[in-house]
């Protein structure tokens, strides 16, 4: 569908629209409608989780925590599990749920009931869980009697920790140190202690409670429809700081108060107003799912980034925190501008084999359990992926174009040539122009240092494995375009034209290079890969799609790629595959052999839209919001890549991260490039086309190059 026969319009903050064309019911994403908050079915239908911050908590639909091999149970915070056994009985039995709720995406609520044994006999009791996280847990327990007569009841909690390192959890490790119980009268005290190492687990009833090693049990006494209530604080102690954020009676007024609430959080991101009424669903959600992801690092304690993603990357990653902050610039630039200090200040400065360290290099993620304590994992912090180093300069070039902050580009320089550096002289392992990528540390190492980061995601169309060192497509495509920003910031922050004039030499000379090497000219597309004998990697995937975001690919080869992209090889219908059906790899529920990526699919559709393939950016655009409606409006971060005729629904990736900051971004991205929402001296511009089924798309108060929001000047 063409912009002639779509309306999309972008107003400031301060204009009129109470006589807009939207139907009746379209509404103000923005209003505190429950339905839109964290989808607590996250891992499976049985699992319940919360989050905030570095703390994140993962339960059945009871509330109970019941840590298994097959079940990634617990309340963790920082990096360590805290809870591993949290579990409610009623005289000795388990209860059975009535419904789970989730209120904010740090609190929940579940309903439960004793089993009755028959369908002809109800409940005489109802409990209710009320439960709120925030570096710690607050539950509060209700117990409500609907008996016209006096009951005595017993009301046991047990509780246990195992301090596992997140890579315990992972890994089924055994632990190194020692743990003790110790049994106060006021409370139950869990620790842990390696060495210096410390962790300890206080948990603290409000009221009287018999207290032994296993848990807690109260002896409840309810009078004729009487009520019984108590809440137990769960305060876990990391190198003896204790924390503690929710107090009694406080679920929906953290102590102290979160630092930056979700209401104000919602409030200062554009309004978007759509014919098609899942997207605002799907919008709100997106915002919701970020707020939750925001966590606070060391580094700089005071502002939050986005976290990778539940349950096993509630952490800072490189490449998933500069990529998200991208595809969120125009709604919440503030992401940006932490991401890109954080990582400059982590930003590599000798040779680490174990880490994978480089002078200049971004890191890749960062961890603060007891295993990297002890330097037993890298990931304090490791520096395991070839292309976050490229696309930290492009975030930076990008944030300049939607903020104006020429500061903070004159604060970072020192860092974005540290970086180029580390592309022409660690990043080019062989001196060939092309960024290779191979581990030093092969126990612990990534294989892949791209963003398949799967042992078997780059492999010959024939099923046979490619050599290290490995040269990705999509990574010289963030080289080129890292290159020409830095140019741009070089020649009008930086006041220095001859380096400039230099690095776009050098993107020109990579880009004819790339277009010769990498195109396969009987197959039609670009290789996946060069690998270490530097053999053409011939497999078909949506790699090819990221290089035209990159603008590396030439102008008369841009048709073949998309002609590729949008076949039914590579499109499922719900999305662009991660590899084309047909392939000696391909499976649709393999990891990055033919899942769909909500979040490569956005880089993709801006792709299209940059080389001018309006339509089909629509088109894909459509399809992959489409598939937000079968998931409670959130994108997981991978389905499965079944052909659309053939299931009719998007089928669920069994492992998927959810929320996942990079597919939680995705939405926004697609927002954007539909509408064409581009930065301008004077505000954002539009070029919109927009996708058959949604007429009209108001979005308001985008941020202007001002750093204000546009028509806010007060903001």
């Amino acid at each position: 569908m063409s912009s002639n026969s779509t309306q999309a319009v972008l107003d400031d903050l301060d204009s009129d629209v109470s006589n807009s064309d939207l139907s009746p019911d379209q509404h103000h994403p923005n209003q505190a409608d429950p339905t839109y908050r964290l989808n607590q079915e996250n891992m499976s239908g049985d699992t319940v989780s919360i989050l905030d911050g570095s703390t994140f908590l993962v339960c059945d639909r009871r509330g109970d925590i019941e840590a298994g091999a097959d079940q990634p149970h617990g309340l963790f915070f920082r990096d360590t599990r805290f809870l591993s056994l949290w579990r409610l009985t009623l005289d000795g039995a388990a209860l059975t749920v009535l419904s789970t709720d989730d209120v904010d995406y740090f609190s929940s609520q579940f309903f439960l009931v004793p089993v009755t044994g028959s369908i002809y006999r109800n409940p005489c009791l109802s409990v209710i869980r009320q439960r709120s996280i925030g570096d710690g847990l607050h539950e509060d327990l209700v117990v409500l009697n609907h008996l016209p007569d006096a009951i005595s009841v017993e009301l046991r909690v047990d509780a246990d920790a195992d301090f596992a390192d997140i890579f315990e959890v992972k890994d089924a490790l055994v632990k190194s140190g020692e743990r003790s119980t110790h049994v106060r009268k006021d409370a139950l005290v869990l620790r842990y202690q390696r060495g210096e190492f410390f962790r300890e687990t206080r948990i603290v009833p409000s009221v009287e409670a018999q207290i032994d090693a296993g848990g807690l049990s109260f002896s409840v006494r309810l009078a004729p429809h009487g009520q019984w209530q108590t809440c137990i604080d769960v305060v876990p102690n990391a190198d003896h700081q204790v924390r503690e954020k929710h107090r009694h009676g406080s679920m929906h007024s953290p102590v102290p108060n979160m630092r930056e609430s979700l209401d104000d959080w919602i409030a200062q991101a554009p309004v978007l107003r759509s014919s098609w009424d899942p997207l605002c669903h799907i919008y709100d959600r997106s915002l919701v799912d970020l707020a939750a992801l925001r966590f606070y690092t060391d580094v700089m304690p005071d502002v939050s980034l986005p976290a990778a993603g539940l349950p096993w990357f509630m952490a800072l990653f490189g490449r998933d925190s500069l990529l998200t902050s991208y595809q969120t610039l125009p709604f919440t630039p503030e992401l940006a501008v932490t991401t890109l200090r954080v990582l400059a200040r982590c930003q590599g400065e000798s040779v680490d084999g174990f880490r994978d360290e480089e002078p200049g290099k971004i890191m890749h993620e960062l961890r603060v359990g007891e295993l990297t304590t002890f330097g037993e994992r890298p990931q304090g912090p490791s520096f395991g992926s070839a292309d976050a180093t490229p696309l930290f300069l492009i975030l930076l070039e990008e944030t300049e174009r939607w903020t104006g902050d020429v500061a903070l580009v004159k604060e970072l320089e020192a860092g974005a040539r540290a970086a180029i550096d580390w592309i022409d002289n660690y990043g080019d392992r062989d001196g060939d122009g092309y960024v290779e990528y191979q581990t030093s540390n092969p126990e612990t190492g990534l294989e892949n240092m791209c963003w398949k980061d799967s042992p078997n995601s780059i492999m010959f169309a024939d099923g046979s494995p490619s050599k290290l060192p490995r040269a990705t497509c999509e990574i010289q495509g963030y080289v080129y375009d890292a290159k020409c920003r830095t140019a741009r910031l070089a020649r009008d922050v930086w006041a220095d034209p001859t380096w400039a004039a230099k690095l776009l030499d050098e993107a020109a000379e990579l880009k004819r290079r790339f277009n010769e090497d990498f195109w396969i000219s009987e197959l039609g597309f670009f290789a996946l890969a060069l690998d270490g004998d530097k053999r053409r990697v011939d497999s078909l995937t949506s790699n090819i799609g990221q290089l035209l975001w990159s603008g590396i690919v030439d102008d008369d080869r841009a048709q073949s790629v998309v002609d590729h992209l949008m076949s039914e090889r590579l499109f499922s219908g719900w999305g662009i595959r991660t590899m084309a059906e047909g392939e000696s790899c391909y499976n649709p529920i393999e990891y990055h052999n033919g899942t769909v990526w909500p979040h490569d699919n956005s880089f993709i559709v801006a792709g299209l839209r940059r080389y001018g393939y309006a339509d089909e950016a629509a088109r894909l655009s459509f399809a992959v919001l489409e598939a937000a409606t079968h998931f409670n409006w959130r994108l997981p971060e991978a389905f499965a890549g079944y052909p659309r005729q053939l299931t009719g629904v998007p089928v669920e990736y069994p492992t998927a991260s959810s929320p996942q900051a990079w597919s939680t971004g995705a939405p926004l991205l697609l927002l954007r490039t539909i509408l064409g929402l581009e930065p301008g001296d004077d505000g954002p511009t539009t070029d919109p086309v927009l996708p058959i089924g949604i007429e009209s798309l108001h979005l308001e108060g985008v941020l202007a190059r001002s750093n204000a929001r546009s028509g806010d000047a007060s903001h």
